[in-house]
């Protein structure tokens, strides 16, 4: 069974999702740890969060949040957004992070990635990959970097790398179905890549094609909320 990620984006404390990265279309959904504490009730065990507050200011923000949802859930949480120093790692992991999703200092400075890299352990950290027309976006997706996808992810999968979180930007909260041919083709290269899928998931029934593609993970966030997915139905 392809594994199931829920996402909670955070803005001031509060859990919502935007349209392909843009902070004008946020959408509020409620309390992130009562939505963390949902997921877990049915039957999820792992969280994507991300801070989009820190994505946008170069900086982690919504610590006190990670924390809550870290203490008072038994999920294992991956959490990024504004990782851009060690302090920044630190916190994170600090404050209940199982893992950290780094993808802009991955470009920007990659020294101190393969330095985390060799430090943490590559079982800790997700290689964060967020694609827009083939190439890498950085800084809560921005900014436009000219760093090929393709390049980005021979760099690091050379280095050790096992877990992607690869974003279609221009599918992300679109509901409009995911990029599959694009992760078949990151797996047909990297049959070992964790490949986490995001970005478009619209329905049930766009988890199943990822899983019978043989993607190995998939985050979603708008489709669950808006109630496009069953997660009863995924489960049993």
């Amino acid at each position: 069974m392809i594994e199931l990620i829920p996402a909670i984006d955070i803005i001031e404390g509060k859990c919502v999702r935007l349209t392909k990265g843009d902070y004008d279309t946020k959408k509020v959904y409620g309390d992130p740890i009562e939505m963390a504490q949902q997921f877990e009730d049915l039957g999820m065990r792992r969280l994507h969060v991300v801070d989009l507050d820190g994505a946008k200011s170069k900086h982690v923000v919504n610590l006190d949040a990670l924390r809550a949802i870290t203490t008072q859930t038994g999920l294992i949480v991956d959490f990024g957004g504004g990782i851009k120093s060690d302090d920044d790692l630190e916190k994170a992991f600090e404050a209940g992070a199982e893992l950290v999703t780094v993808g802009s200092i991955a470009v920007t400075e990659p020294e101190r990635y393969l330095r985390w890299l060799e430090k943490y352990g590559a079982e800790r950290l997700i290689l964060g990959a967020d694609v827009r027309d083939g190439f890498v976006s950085i800084n809560g997706w921005k900014e436009d970097s000219d760093v090929k996808l393709e390049d980005f992810l021979e760099l690091y999968m050379q280095e050790g790398t096992r877990n992607v979180l690869c974003t279609e930007i221009s599918k992300d909260g679109t509901l409009a179905g995911p990029a599959i041919e694009l992760y078949k083709s990151i797996m047909k290269r990297y049959p070992l890549c964790h490949l986490i899928a995001s970005g478009g998931v619209g329905s049930t029934e766009d988890i199943l094609a990822l899983e019978a593609a043989g993607i190995p993970a998939v985050v979603f966030g708008k489709a669950f909320y808006e109630g496009r997915i069953d997660l009863k139905e995924l489960t049993n």
